[in-house]
């Protein structure tokens, strides 16, 4: 409940988009509304009004929401949980408001038809006061309605409303004859808008090779990109945030329906995409702009960003720190579940090395939770190369969303791997970070930013593997000859580190070491230290084995 609003004003924002990107002063392509439906469960859904308030301060004008309002919940009566006057607070919002019997079709298209006709920079709400399981007698204007109370009255009912009794698929002739009339008049309209698009399409072969591209989810191959973005040269420490933040720039210049937005931390996530534009009404915003500004609204941020792959003419993603994501979890599921490759998450701030702020700020257990999503492809890299290729995967792609986890504190470069090698590897999932120059006799799996101290560790042990494993659920799909190759059955002494819970890593290795608690604060390099996210410990925890 509530998505269904909030996807809305996604598409809603899209489209506004859209009509900024292609329209030209001599053909007008895009300009069409969207409709939500919704009941009273959904605007009790507090992603719904994130949603309006983002759609309002936006003046998302394309936007019309019918309410439902038949003042009934599933367990008891709307009134027995709520009192609020909503035309009220949607007034209070910015939007434009309406209030008709639902019933009454006349006053429905009324509603509409003066709604369409409203370019005010107010989003519609227009309420439809109903009356639930009308014509039955047994359950009507009653929650019982709601559910299977009403069944055994089914026929009855469609009689007690004038339908003829026994048609169970009743239409009547004078909707057959409305219907006859709107596909003759939707055929004008729709042979009307060809004739525009094809003159569009003959004068702007730019666009129109962009907007292909779009509609049909057009990229590069992940393997052209790795040749296209340049290595990113960088050898001394760099968080892979900021890695993060080389790589959007090269993936907005490859990908041009690529946008990004974030939940107030733009600053801190760095996935703003420079010369881009600000995307919304007011300031230096325009609905052209390649960055969204979401406010501190994770939930509508995530439902806004299904609501742009659902349009699907973007591909969007949206920032906040990892510890956050939980806020939008309900949305990362149904993007995952819904095949949304078009979206991807850039989750920043991703362990106990945030430091300072503490274990509210301090995530453990969340990189862990969101890969237990089926579908959810989790990159969490170990360098700028590792990251170029998370960023890659996000936008190539196809049938689900990627969620890039980046490092707040600086990690070391794996620079005696070539960069490419680094890259392909790590769109595979996993891959040999530095090979054993002996008899292979133990592997360490690391992944993020303890890849650095697997390369530390095992520096001075020739028989030693190191297996970087940025996204285990691509690994896992990779051939068994591949993990074969990367993980040799042949060798059971293996060994994981990753700082954060450590359950999932028991399917690689026999021993992990993990961090299973929650942090506490103190400068990041402390914490990392004190909870044994170190070389040093690691090689002790080796020597135990």
């Amino acid at each position: 409940l509530g998505q269904g609003v909030a996807n809305a004003v996604g598409l809603a924002a899209s489209e506004k988009m859209a009509e900024a990107v292609y329209n030209t002063d001599d053909h007008k392509i895009f300009g069409h509304h969207i409709f939500a439906l919704a009941g009273d469960g959904c605007f009790q859904e507090g992603v719904s009004a994130e949603s309006a308030c983002f759609a309002a301060h936006e003046k998302l004008d394309n936007l019309i929401i019918l309410y439902d309002a038949n003042e009934v919940t599933l367990d008891k009566m709307a009134e027995y949980t709520q009192s609020e006057d909503i035309l009220k607070r949607y007034e209070a919002y910015g939007w434009e408001v309406y209030d008709i019997d639902g019933h009454d079709l006349d006053a429905v298209q009324s509603a509409i038809a003066a709604a369409k006709a409203s370019d005010n920079g107010k989003p519609k709400f227009i309420k439809c006061n109903t009356i639930i399981g009308k014509g039955m007698e047994e359950t009507e204007g009653t929650n019982a309605a709601h559910g299977e109370a009403g069944v055994p009255y089914v026929d009855k009912a469609k009689v007690n409303i004038g339908i003829p009794e026994g048609e169970k698929w009743y239409v009547s002739e004078g909707t057959r004859d409305f219907f006859g009339d709107v596909q003759k008049k939707n055929q004008a309209a729709y042979d009307e808008w060809q004739a525009t698009f094809a003159a569009w399409k003959e004068a702007n072969p730019a666009l129109a090779k962009q907007l292909d591209d779009a509609v049909n989810d057009n990229v590069m191959s992940s393997e052209d990109m790795i040749d296209n973005i340049p290595a990113t040269g960088q050898s001394d420490a760099e968080a892979t945030r900021v890695s993060g933040n080389k790589s959007i720039q090269e993936i907005a210049r490859i990908v041009p329906h690529y946008i990004s937005g974030s939940a107030d931390l733009h600053g801190s996530c760095r996935n703003y995409i420079e010369d881009g534009g600000n995307f919304g009404a007011g300031f230096d915003k325009s609905y052209a702009g390649r960055n969204l500004y979401f406010g501190i609204r994770e939930h509508a941020m995530g439902s806004i960003l299904n609501g742009f792959a659902f349009h699907g003419l973007f591909k969007a993603s949206g920032s906040t720190f990892l510890v956050f994501v939980d806020y939008l979890r309900p949305t990362v599921r149904v993007a995952s579940l819904a095949e949304l490759g078009a979206v991807s998450y850039i989750l920043t701030h991703d362990s106990i090395g945030v430091g300072e702020d503490g274990p509210t700020h301090q995530p453990v257990e969340t990189v862990s939770g969101l890969r237990v999503i089926p579908n959810l492809d989790v990159y969490r890299p170990g360098d700028a190369e590792e990251t170029v290729a998370a960023m890659i995967h996000s936008v190539t792609r196809k049938d689900g969303p990627t969620a890039l986890i980046f490092s707040r504190q600086n990690v070391d470069q794996n620079s005696d791997v070539d960069y490419k090698e680094r890259r392909a590897g790590a769109l595979k999932g996993g891959y040999i970070a530095k090979k054993e120059s002996a008899d292979l006799d133990l592997i360490i799996i690391a992944t993020g930013s303890e890849v650095q101290h697997a390369l530390k560790a095992a520096a001075d042990m020739p028989g030693a593997r190191v297996v970087s494993m940025p996204c285990t659920s691509v690994f896992d799909k990779q051939s068994a000859d591949y993990k074969e190759s990367v993980l040799p059955s042949s060798c059971t002494k293996r060994i994981a580190m990753e700082a954060g819970v450590s359950d999932i890593w028991y399917k690689y290795a026999s021993k992990v070491i993990g961090v299973d608690r929650f942090g506490f604060s103190a400068p990041g390099d402390t914490v990392m230290e004190e909870l044994g996210m170190t070389a040093e410990n690691l090689k002790k925890e080796i020597a135990s084995m």
